[in-house]
């Protein structure tokens, strides 16, 4: 079986399996880590002496000869680029998602400003994942993600693909070559960028059972492995070889899982508060009132777009630790794609004036194209499914705040207690 068939059937069989079994309790992973350091402060401890961790898991393909490589090749940058690699798995420390073991790994090392970080991803074992601090000045997301779909690393090792990702992010032009690395792929194989609303609303409206699973679980594996066969396409979460709708279905369809995410990232911005000083960190204040905001938000949930919420509030709470001014929030019209790249000015439908909003790239693109980006939904009064943002201000504190675009979430939760009083 071809290594994209793997890639592709290993994440989506998963997922099923994710779907079919009882997930266990959302504390049991902080649990285990009660006795000592959690793995997040472990992992920034260690990275205080080395710019390069690597999990006892992944030893042998990152032999300390090599670890030392990357090290040495690190240190010529000049950059202040970490790399983290540790297998990733639902239910561990970060939830198996990459972009909580960024941010976490983030908090633990508030002294340090500016930050590039490489670490393995929640998707698939062998590719990486890139993030960048305070902007992505060094264009690291593109880079990292262009180094999964060069010829030269199609069956690269762990250490040699994350060795790429370094040059490529020294490099400087990481946009422009993961634009070169994708534009021979076939397009046909793209996913669209207009999903269909009805299965939109039914997987958004879907909170547990298998049988729906069962449905789309054996069509799904058939489709990914025929793209896989049909294109030799590799895959990732920034690749086109398997429809994103595929992905971004599963997730609106589990609420519990996003729910289980937002309590541990809530869980780790206490923690970061709890070890901040006062004295070294103006913003600690500031994370405090997010972190309680996001706990009062997350216990009254009522659905994907409050519990999307909780995670801008957390990101700006830890954004008011670490001093990131004028970092960019989440994706407005869809803030689970995470943090946005960069901001655009957009037209609502039947409008004249423009909004400047902050969007990902994919979004981006959508928009360059003149696509409809993919929107987070909820309902409205009349119990239609529609963009959260077409949701009267008064009714919707995202739709108020955009998840930080319009103004930040937390700015919008304490006006509307002031007006409550």
């Amino acid at each position: 079986m071809s290594t994209d068939v793997k890639r592709v059937t290993t994440v989506l069989t998963a997922l099923l399996l994710a779907a079919l079994t009882t997930t266990a309790s959302p504390g049991a992973a902080w649990a285990a880590d009660s006795a000592g350091p959690s793995a997040g402060q472990r992992i920034a401890n260690a990275l205080r002496t080395s710019p390069v961790y690597v999990d006892e898991a992944y030893a042998d393909a990152v032999p300390p000869s090599r670890q030392r490589q990357l090290e040495r090749q690190i240190q010529r940058t000049g950059l202040p680029i970490k790399v983290v690699l540790r297998p990733l798995t639902k239910g561990d420390a970060f939830d198996g998602d990459s972009d909580v073991l960024a941010g976490t790994v983030r908090d633990r090392l508030p002294d340090q400003r500016e930050l590039v970080l490489i670490t393995t991803d929640g998707d698939f074992a062998d590719s990486l994942d890139g993030y960048e601090w305070p902007a992505d000045t060094h264009q690291t997301r593109d880079a990292v993600a262009a180094a999964g779909f060069l010829d030269e690393t199609r069956d690269a090792g762990l250490a040699d693909l994350t060795g790429k990702a370094v040059e490529l992010v020294a490099e400087g032009r990481g946009t422009e070559r993961y634009e070169e690395a994708i534009k021979d792929l076939d397009g046909s194989a793209a996913p669209s960028a207009t999903p269909d609303d009805s299965a939109a609303t039914s997987a958004a409206s879907y909170s547990g059972g298998s049988a729906w699973w069962l449905l789309i679980g054996v069509p799904v594996l058939a489709l990914a492995a025929a793209l896989a066969a049909r294109g030799g396409i590799r895959s990732r979460k920034t690749a086109p070889a398997v429809p994103q709708l595929v992905f971004a279905t599963a997730r609106a369809a589990d609420e519990a899982e996003l729910r289980r995410r937002a309590e541990a990232e809530v869980l780790a911005l206490g923690e970061a508060t709890q070890t901040a000083d006062l004295s070294t960190t103006p913003g600690l204040q500031h994370a405090l009132d997010a972190y309680a905001a996001a706990g009062t938000v997350l216990d009254g949930a009522r659905g994907l777009p409050d519990l999307a919420g909780v995670l801008a509030l957390v990101q700006e709470g830890r954004d008011a630790l670490t001093g990131t001014d004028g970092a960019l929030p989440r994706c407005f019209f869809h803030p689970l794609h995470g943090r946005a790249a960069l901001r655009t000015g957009w037209r609502p439908l039947g409008r004249r004036d423009r909004l400047a909003v902050a969007v990902c790239q994919e979004c981006a693109d959508a928009l360059r194209d003149r696509r409809a980006p993919e929107v987070l939904t909820d309902t409205d009064e009349d119990g239609r499914t529609v963009p959260y943002f077409e949701l009267p201000a008064e009714r919707s504190v995202w739709a108020a705040t955009g998840y930080g675009s319009l103004t930040a979430p937390l700015a919008g939760i304490n006006s509307r207690r002031i007006r409550a009083r």
